[in-house]
């Protein structure tokens, strides 16, 4: 199982949002941040967009919030940007063998302790706001400073 990276450039993102919130940010900007291509900002950008989490401004390098950051929680960032977040996070083998015992039942076997999973995950994502994140970066760059 594995989420993309896609999820943890979109919480990068929402950092530098704050973080860098006197700066104009660009997606070359936060490209050079995030330690990726540009063009992949830019998708990420159009997906949360579409979210409804951000506002960007073409050409500008306007990008602002459409909520606040303790509205905002990572479940709200992985719906916006993982393809797969309306689905099945686990998925089970198509074709076991049906002349087999174990074959013939593992599919209902394991439904739903992998819903259940998939429902913890979720339910966890919503808890944590990115307000929480933020805060979190917030202390580790000032210790980073002390030291």
């Amino acid at each position: 199982m594995q989420i993309s990276s896609k999820f943890s450039m979109a919480i990068h993102l929402f950092a530098c949002i704050d973080f860098f919130s006197e700066t104009k940010l660009t997606s070359d900007f936060l490209a050079a941040s995030i330690g990726t291509n540009p063009v992949v900002v830019r998708k990420l950008l159009q997906q949360l967009k579409q979210a409804g989490l951000l506002e960007v401004s073409r050409g500008t390098g306007g990008i602002s919030l459409k909520k606040a950051f303790s509205e905002i929680s990572l479940l709200d960032v992985y719906n916006a940007v993982e393809e797969n977040s309306n689905k099945d996070l686990f998925k089970i083998h198509e074709n076991p063998n049906s002349n087999c015992p174990v074959g013939r039942n593992i599919q209902t076997a394991l439904k739903r302790p992998l819903e259940q999973a998939q429902k913890a995950m979720e339910t966890e994502l919503a808890a944590i706001k990115l307000s929480s994140v933020k805060g979190r970066i917030r202390r580790l760059v000032t210790k980073e400073a002390q030291e």
